[in-house]
């Protein structure tokens, strides 16, 4: 017998053919199959099952007609059916037949076939109603968002039918799908990130299911994967499962399983705004959000409302936040004259009692006064984000971005980076272009952190009392005019090529739940505590250190080691206005980390008696501290940003390019202002 004969015959190509009720599927097998068609049932059910053949240029596939279904939930027989076969036959292709004139509803069973892994080609069927309904989609663009091809067609006419066949055969050639990653929020993604890695550790159901679609099949209480996982004793997954479910409730307040199915379609609501545009209104009722969305995301207004919603959380978080600052820093003005007083009177060595007063008292003192305004102002972002506004906002910006050649989606790590610059940086990991991720990381860190905002208030507090939250809010805004500016002069000179599309997600909107607003203002506001207990403590008592060094020199004067070294360095900021030794000391401390710069200003002027505050007062100017404040804003980012940038990019020219460009750009920036406010007087 011949090797030939001795073979495995190749196994059949098969392409599933799969849609919701009424989308024209049936139609679409008819021209694909013809006449070549059988009918049977599903083993073990009564379902009908159609199968025919499809011949394309010598090649015979194998076309199986899968129950019509709205989801593949697998809460009925023919969801089961279509989900399985998908999931465990593997075709070579799938088909989705999807309603041109109802594209909401019919891209959920899309987005879920694109979750599995499947090699989706999406035939956008009944083109012709959604013309006659005014209904214009723009099909590269809309192709390009789900990453998939997308071919027009009119089954009951035939036509498209020979393009579609032609790319699904082109498609099954490449294979060159992968599984598309709707983002669920943060406190989601973070037990979908755990549970995918329990269940990578379980080879046998690592090869069964994909990871991650298993993983959110789990949390949408699916009975039947449970069922199976029980079966197979998989007892570590279903632990963890239920331990995500139980914190997921805790923080959210509501079923995961709606939560997820909300985020499903927010991620189809921004697909359908950017792909499609509808020139008359549709008779169908508009939900509630879609009523807010008609106001807050509209083109004209959208951006000043953005604004305004801005310019509210800053107003919010200094009206009160600033009578609490006053009640914080006496306290410790109180602390720092017992401990002294104490030490003093148990006869301990100057050295010490001014250690421990004026070095850990005062300036970690000068750093936790500020914890109410970065609590509240985490509150206020909070209670945004809970309610879905922050989702509009990002695809609000997504325009501005656009028009000056920046990839939208740029901008939700951006945003991420009014919290910290390093989670924003690795949020750019979504960023499917390697030129886009590069840009994003190298302006994140012009986005003003909240490490940045203690510097503001105590500058603030001492010049712009009356103005603070608008003076503030002018920082927050110079910043992100700096990084549109900077990523379109990095996108013009250093990275050319064409911009990606968007797709941004708008869940509806909710009203915020107080447990879990409160639990994001603590998960953001702690890591401030925790970081003025270890990073901040230990940048204080070095400073003080060099202050009193060498030996027998007045603490803090120009003649000790941090002195020598602030005078060495002041010439350089005299253009800006700020050339004093304990500036330039500050700055360079504030590479360590941001708020480090207010805690060596209170270790360097001793805070007397009036706080940190009145010595601000009486060494600066208005003009001056406006400056500082933008060189602070814009100057070299802190060492765990640096560090993050290295990571993300992998190489330290980007790094060394991100710390020498933001250098310069500060140093300039604070120069203009000052320079631009004396000549009109404002000196």
């Amino acid at each position: 017998m011949g090797i030939a004969a001795l073979a495995k015959p190749e196994r059949e190509k098969v392409i599933a053919l799969v849609g919701n009720p009424n989308s024209g599927k049936t139609s679409i097998f008819n021209d694909l199959t013809g006449a070549r068609q059988h009918v049977g049932n599903w083993p073990g059910v009564t379902v009908e099952k159609k199968e025919g053949k499809l011949g394309y240029q010598g090649q015979t596939f194998n076309i199986v007609d899968l129950p019509g279904t709205y989801s593949l939930g697998a809460y009925s027989e023919d969801e089961l059916i279509a989900r399985n076969f998908i999931l465990f036959d593997k075709p070579e292709a799938v088909i989705n037949v999807v309603d041109a004139s109802n594209l909401e509803r019919n891209l959920y069973l899309t987005i879920q076939l694109l979750e599995m892994g499947a090699n989706v080609v999406v035939a956008l069927n009944m083109v012709d109603e959604a013309r006659a309904r005014n209904i214009e989609i723009n099909i590269p663009r809309l192709a390009q968002a789900l990453r998939v091809p997308v071919v027009p067609t009119v089954a009951t006419r035939g036509e498209g039918i020979k393009e579609l066949v032609a790319t699904v055969a082109k498609q099954i050639q490449e294979s060159t799908c992968r599984p598309l990653k709707v983002n669920y929020g943060r406190e989601i993604e973070n037990e979908l990130d755990k549970l995918e890695q329990i269940i990578k550790q379980d080879a046998k159901l690592a090869m069964r299911y994909p990871a991650r679609w298993l993983a959110i099949k789990l949390l949408e209480d699916d009975e039947r994967l449970e069922a199976e996982l029980q079966k197979e004793g998989s007892r570590p997954v279903l632990e963890a499962v239920a331990k995500s479910k139980k914190q997921l409730h805790e923080i959210l307040g509501e079923e995961v399983e709606a939560i997820i199915a909300d985020r499903r379609y927010g991620f189809i609501n921004g697909l359908v705004k950017e792909a499609v545009i509808r020139h008359q209104t549709l008779e169908q009722r508009l939900t509630i959000s879609d009523k807010i969305d008609s106001v807050v995301t509209n083109r004209y207004l959208g951006l000043p409302i953005f604004l305004l919603a801005m310019w509210a959380v800053f107003q919010f978080t200094f009206k009160l936040g600033d009578p609490m600052i006053g009640l914080v820093e006496s306290a410790f003005e109180s602390l720092k004259g017992l401990a002294a007083g104490w030490l003093e009177a148990l006869g301990a060595p100057q050295l010490l009692t001014s250690f421990i007063a004026d070095g850990i008292i005062g300036g970690l003192g000068s750093v936790l006064v500020f914890i109410p305004p970065i609590f509240l102002l985490f509150l206020a972002i909070s209670l945004l984000e809970d309610s879905g506004y922050m989702a509009r906002a990002a695809y609000i910006m997504d325009r501005l971005m656009h028009a000056l050649g920046l990839h939208g989606k740029s901008f939700v790590p951006l945003l991420i980076g009014f919290g910290c610059n390093v989670p924003g940086i690795m949020a750019t990991r979504t960023l499917e272009s390697r030129q886009d991720r590069l840009i994003t990381i190298l302006i994140n860190p012009l986005m003003s952190c909240t490490a940045r905002l203690p510097v503001y208030v105590l500058f603030t507090g001492a010049f712009f009392t009356a103005n603070q939250g608008w003076v503030i809010f002018s920082l927050y805004l110079l910043g992100i005019v700096l990084a549109i500016i900077m990523g379109k002069i990095f996108k013009t000179f250093l990275f050319k090529g064409e911009t990606a599309p968007f797709v941004m997600e708008l869940p509806p909107y909710r009203v915020p739940t107080l447990k879990g607003t409160l639990i994001h203002m603590w998960e953001r506001g702690s890591s401030f505590v925790r970081k003025a207990g270890t990073v901040i403590v230990g940048v204080v008592v070095l400073i003080w250190v060099l202050s009193n060094l060498p030996l027998g020199v007045a603490y803090a004067s120009q003649e000790s080691l941090i002195g020598r070294l602030g005078t060495i360095l002041a010439p350089v900021f005299k253009p800006a206005g700020f050339g004093t030794w304990e500036a330039a000391v500050a700055l360079v401390f504030g590479i360590l980390a941001k708020e480090v710069v207010v805690g060596t200003l209170g270790v360097l002027y001793g805070v007397e008696e009036n706080g940190l505050t009145a010595a601000i007062a009486h060494s600066w100017t208005p003009l001056s501290a406006y400056a500082f404040m933008v060189m602070t804003l814009i100057y070299i980012p802190c060492a765990a940003t640096i560090a993050a940038i290295r990571r993300e990019t992998n190489f330290w020219g980007w790094t060394a390019f991100a710390i020498g460009y933001s250098l310069v750009l500060g140093w300039v920036m604070a120069v203009l202002v000052f320079q631009a406010g004396r000549l009109l007087g404002l000196g």
